[in-house]
């Protein structure tokens, strides 16, 4: 089995690293940019030609800005368009309520960031080429790992010149919840289920709507709008499994409830011309039994896929790439990270992500599916209206949602950019 994976075909490139990171998102840049910043060579593998995809995780919270602070590139950073939420606002049934307020975070920076993923992922990718050990390869994909020695030592990929053989000291996927890493490496997943999915879409902003985030929670249904400055990027939560009953109802039926939840945007909703124009997201909530096994670790979605209850997905995964960067820099330098070093990413980041796993499967159990099953207007649940009735309960669920469980640092070198 092993040799027959280690075998190059002929014509194929093959190239030689430190590590190679399968996924340029939010956490494959990070631990790309983090590594090279550090000294280390690096080479990220992106399978699509640029990173324009809509309706990936968005919301850059308090966590992910105090690490570019403590990087020196915070005011370059929020010179990219995005807006501000310095509190969590939701109406429930006829009610609304304050669930959250940020002034209170001990960072520098204590709002969320609704910043479109591909100008984060742009930026960190501009970081990441200052320094000459970092590669960026485009429209590559990861097909197969190689294992050589009872270990993983690499991956075989596709790209625009065909066959590519990337030789590595580690190998980090991060290539999300569908992980051909974790596949091709045989690692267990626990699957934990979730009960909606969401359809994503678009509508225009006018000048003149109202500013502030609003999720909306009523009979049977939960819409979410985010403010992206000239449109309002929508999030409409439905039952798991619910899409073709919806479509079967038509787009019309469709355009009348997304006006129910949200009557501003008006003849805005005609924009939804076709069901090309709304996006089916199918949630799922897992994780990784062991996140590694020799030469190979996975972090972020690839480790453990994240509901979208908190918009915590992006930032969890920042957190693993920066904790992962502080514990293998070093031993990367010298060569093989050892199987123990590699056990220590997991049990630094899996205790968090238990946590927040565990307050979501929460509220998808006790909230949400109520929620999708009910035939009457709710009201908050009394926890919620706590928060509302007394103002600084708001800082605790303001900093699960904007910190995270484990807070992580930079730890990392500057090796020095070109």
């Amino acid at each position: 089995m092993e040799e027959s994976l280690s075998r190059q075909e002929p014509g194929t490139q093959t190239l030689t690293t430190r590590c190679c990171v399968v996924g340029g998102g939010p956490a494959g840049m990070m631990l790309g940019f983090l590594l090279a910043r550090a000294g280390v060579d690096v080479v990220v593998l992106e399978k699509h030609g640029d990173f324009l995809r809509d309706f990936r995780g968005d919301t850059i919270h308090p966590s992910t800005l105090e690490f570019m602070h403590e990087l020196g590139l915070l005011d370059q950073f929020l010179t990219l368009p995005h807006q501000e939420v310095r509190k969590l606002t939701v109406q429930i049934g006829e009610s609304r309520v304050t669930a959250g307020d940020f002034s209170h975070l001990p960072t520098m920076c204590k709002f969320v960031a609704l910043m479109p993923q591909w100008d984060f992922l742009n930026f960190l990718a501009a970081q990441g080429q200052r320094y000459p050990n970092f590669k960026l390869l485009m429209n590559t994909e990861a097909i197969d790992i190689i294992r050589a020695g009872g270990r993983v030592v690499g991956v075989r990929a596709t790209g625009p010149d065909g066959l590519r053989e990337i030789r590595a000291d580690l190998v980090v996927g991060t290539d999300g919840r569908h992980s051909t890493v974790r596949a091709k490496a045989g690692l267990a997943v626990q699957d934990i289920g979730a009960p909606m999915d969401v359809l994503w879409m678009r509508v225009s902003r006018r000048p003149d709507d109202q500013f502030e985030t609003l999720g909306r929670v009523d009979v049977g249904h939960i819409f979410i709008m985010l403010n992206r400055g000239d449109y309002w990027q929508c999030a409409y939560v439905i039952r798991k499994g619910g899409a073709d009953e919806i479509r079967r109802q038509g787009l019309p039926a469709f355009r009348a409830s997304v006006l129910k939840f949200a009557p501003l945007l008006g003849d805005r909703v005609e924009e939804l011309r076709t069901w090309d124009d709304v996006k089916l997201l199918t949630v799922a909530v897992d994780r990784l039994k062991q996140w590694y096994c020799p030469g190979l670790l996975c972090i972020g979605d690839a480790a453990h896929a994240m509901s979208p209850i908190g918009g915590v997905g992006v930032n969890l995964a920042v957190q693993d790439a920066v904790a992962a960067a502080n514990i293998l820099y070093e031993p990367l330098r010298r060569g093989p990270p050892t199987t123990e070093e590699l056990a220590a990413v997991q049990r630094r980041r899996e205790y968090p992500m238990r946590v927040i796993q565990g307050i979501q499967v929460l509220v998808q159990n006790r909230i949400i599916t109520r929620v999708l099953a009910s035939t009457e207007s709710p009201k908050p649940p009394l926890a919620v209206r706590l928060l509302d009735w007394i103002p600084p309960l708001q800082r605790i669920p303001a900093r699960i949602v904007g910190l995270g469980v484990r807070r992580e640092h930079v730890r990392t070198p500057d090796a020095g950019a070109r």
